[in-house]
């Protein structure tokens, strides 16, 4: 019986290393891809006097981690015109203090704050909905409060939507570390894992989702699906607005910037509750897809492998497959890592992104569980892939 099941595991491990070996292989021809319609972008970005001005919506809660070089980087724009509007849910958010002291210094970039309050389920998409209300202009540029960009950030991704075609646009990101190791685990995950099914999706069928750190939209595409009001329950309310544009008849595109994503988890806890939070949204967002990339983690499999040989007395191909698994993160790793996102840490600690990737099974296992989790100031539950807000307060983001 003992040789049965080690020989029953024996197997699943061989079956988890082939199919993590053909995810490569998908990112590898996912990323060519990528990099000749990135080339394609650069080679299209129109003249200044071509450009249509902007509104950059961007709501903000509480003091984050590098909040002031975040909000800055986008009054440092290379754009010939735009306005920034912030949305705050109460008049006393601190974030504010801030903004106000930021934009003070670029007085020639228009700038508006909104006090929404949080009616809706999720108050992050209340607070687009009510800035797109406000909003001058025709393309709504949507980012998150802790994103950080460069000054070709708007020229960039604004540009494909110039095409009639194009509805909305979002942008692939690398994680910034700044609080050490767990952050470090989240961050590397956000560079390569998320980058990597990214490439894949767009690859196999094309782009019928958004990214949160950045989505751009055109008000007419936003209109054709009822508005933010469609988007206000869903607590992935980035996929749903790419999803539902998609299936309205118009193109959601890849953009070829990249941008920071700052990643402040102390503790083992706060990064736990926020890769389970992104792991549930998947699952209910993308059930076969999440199940599926059950079979793209390869250390996991390695480890069983290697052990599973070793109980069968065949140590060669058990260090094979454990020499395999590590090699295949490691080749994900450089490509989507390094190759795509620019991610320093691939560099100076390709380490992590095996350990990240055992990490990863553990976050994927646990979404099946329908665990508990935290965000903003209550604590929610996902019924499908809506919001549903319990009774207990928290202090937890």
């Amino acid at each position: 019986m003992t040789a049965a099941i080690l020989y029953f595991a024996l197997g699943i491990a061989i079956v988890g290393t082939l199919s993590s070996a053909v995810f490569v292989c998908l990112l590898l021809a996912g990323f060519v891809y990528f990099r000749k319609d990135s080339r394609r972008q650069q080679r299209e970005i129109p003249a200044d006097w071509q450009l249509p001005a902007v509104s950059v919506l961007k709501p903000v809660h509480g003091l984050e981690a590098r909040l002031r070089e975040n909000i800055e980087s986008f009054f440092c724009q290379d754009y010939p015109q735009y306005e920034i509007l912030f949305a705050a849910d109460q008049a006393d958010d601190a974030a504010l203090d801030v903004v106000r002291e930021v934009s003070g210094r670029y007085p020639h970039i228009p700038c508006r704050i909104l006090i929404t309050g949080r009616p809706w389920p999720n108050p992050v998409v209340y607070s687009f909905h009510c800035m797109a209300e406000a909003a001058r202009y025709e393309i709504l540029v949507t980012t998150d409060s802790d994103v950080e960009v460069d000054p070709g950030y708007l020229r960039e991704v604004v540009s494909p939507l110039m095409e009639l075609k194009a509805g909305m646009l979002t942008c692939v990101y690398r994680g910034k570390n700044v609080s050490g190791f767990f952050s470090g685990l989240t961050a590397i995950g956000m560079s390569v894992e998320m980058t990597a099914g990214v490439l894949v999706a767009n690859l196999l069928e094309g782009m019928r989702f958004g990214l949160g750190p950045t989505t751009v939209v055109r008000k007419d595409a936003l209109a054709s699906v009822g508005g933010y009001e469609a988007l206000k329950d869903y607590i992935a309310y980035d996929f749903a607005i790419g999803n539902l544009i998609a299936k309205a008849g118009y193109r959601v595109v890849l953009s070829g910037h990249i941008i920071d994503h700052v990643v402040n988890q102390k503790s083992f806890r706060q990064m736990w509750q926020n890769q389970l939070r992104w792991a549930q949204t998947t699952r209910h967002s993308r059930p076969k897809g999440h199940f599926g990339s059950g079979l793209v983690f390869a250390m996991p499999y390695g480890i069983l492998g290697f052990l599973a040989a070793a109980g069968l007395g065949q140590w060669k191909l058990g260090i094979l497959l454990l020499g395999a698994a590590v090699l295949n993160r490691l080749i994900e790793a450089w490509l989507a890592g390094w190759l795509v996102v620019r991610d320093p840490q691939i560099r100076h600690a390709p380490w992590l992104y095996p350990l990240r990737d055992l990490l990863g099974f553990a976050i994927w296992f646990a979404s099946y569980l329908n665990l508990r989790y935290e965000w903003r100031d209550n604590r929610f539950e996902l019924k499908g892939t809506r919001i549903a807000m319990r009774q207990t307060p928290s202090n937890t983001r």
